[in-house]
């Protein structure tokens, strides 16, 4: 499905046929949610990460992925992705909260989201268990406004409208940089949207700025001008996670797959960051955009591997307790119930 995105300003014909040509190469980023069914294989190449007893050949574990993570690119370019012993077929989706969805629903194992989404998923019901954990850099978050913009702040946000994505990673960032500023989330006019709705409102005019992640900050910002009045640092966590749907778990062999594909990814995020220039490059034809903004992207983004352990615990919850302090969920949520620590040893072993 091809999302165009249409700007309302009046531009010359050649800046009109670079946009173009621009959104066109992102439409593949920006695209509502798709089931890429792929079964993964290899020869010759890295043997099980962790040994099991179980057929894992019999094993087929549904992973969801984001384009803007793409944990599915990242293992090909590392060379992670060579001699599974189990079958993947992977689901795309634009943000955490629709894969956390599909988690509840059944429809997938295993996801990689930000901070926000197992909290709102933890407060609807939602049965699932973080199973490995990420840190991410400032710049991986941030909030935008459109070139020409006169805010500077977040505090001139005030009676601004805001464009998000509920229950994602931006949510939280969002919240904490108002509270940081002194504001609350009624003094501002949140706008509830997905990346590609969001994009096409900054560029329009229709919201005064963006709460969002990496890579739509680069994107947003070659393709317009858009500008950060802030990013991550003392407000966003910069955590990450691959979350599992506690039913999922009860099966032997879906967990020892899960354990073998999480020790696949650190060894794969590892390797993007001593080779970010090559990750960049590799990851830009997936998203369609161009090296020079994919690598960009990923430089902001660093993702490192670290076991769930009692700080990242303990700053997911203090996220957690913030949502309910802000109204945007009902009741609290035990952060220590919702982790399953027998896969820091794939982490750690990967390391």
């Amino acid at each position: 499905m091809t999302l165009m995105v249409t700007a309302t300003r009046r531009f010359s014909r050649a800046r009109d046929r670079r946009r173009v040509a621009v959104l066109a190469a992102t439409a593949a980023l920006l695209a509502i949610p798709v089931l890429a069914a792929c079964g993964s294989s290899g020869s010759g190449s890295p043997t099980p990460a962790t040994g099991s007893a179980t057929d894992l050949s019999k094993v087929t574990l549904r992973v969801g992925d984001q384009n803007g993570t793409g944990l599915k690119s990242l293992l090909a370019a590392s060379g992670q992705d060579k001699g599974l012993p189990y079958k993947i077929t992977w689901s795309t989706f634009t943000s955490g909260p629709p894969m956390m969805q599909a988690l509840g629903a059944n429809a997938i194992d295993l996801g990689g989201v930000g901070d926000s989404p197992p909290i709102f998923a933890a407060a609807s019901g939602t049965k699932i268990k973080l199973v490995a954990a990420y840190q991410s850099r400032p710049n991986a978050a941030a909030i935008l406004v459109p070139k020409g913009s006169d805010v500077t702040s977040v505090a001139q946000l005030k009676g601004k409208t805001i464009a998000v994505a509920k229950g994602s990673s931006a949510n939280y960032h969002l919240l904490a940089a108002l509270n940081k500023a002194g504001l609350k989330v009624s003094d501002v006019n949140p706008a509830y949207l997905q990346p590609a709705p969001a994009l096409a409102a900054l560029q329009s005019g229709r919201v005064d700025a963006w709460a969002v992640w990496e890579p739509y900050i680069t994107i947003a910002k070659s393709l317009d001008g858009a500008r950060v009045i802030a990013n991550g640092a003392g407000t966003a966590t910069g955590l990450s996670f691959q979350v599992a749907s506690a039913k999922s778990l009860t099966d032997p062999g879906r967990t020892a797959a899960i354990k073998d594909l999480i020790q696949r990814a650190t060894r794969a995020r590892d390797w993007a960051l001593s080779h970010n220039d090559a990750w960049g490059a590799a990851w830009s034809k997936t998203i369609k955009v161009s090296p020079v903004v994919a690598t960009a992207s990923t430089h902001n983004q660093g993702v490192t591997p670290i076991p769930i352990d009692a700080k990242v615990i303990a700053t997911e919850q203090a996220a957690a307790d913030a949502f309910v302090a802000a109204g945007q969920i009902p009741s609290k949520v035990d952060i220590s119930a919702l982790v399953d620590t027998q896969f820091n040893g794939a982490v750690r072993a990967a390391g």
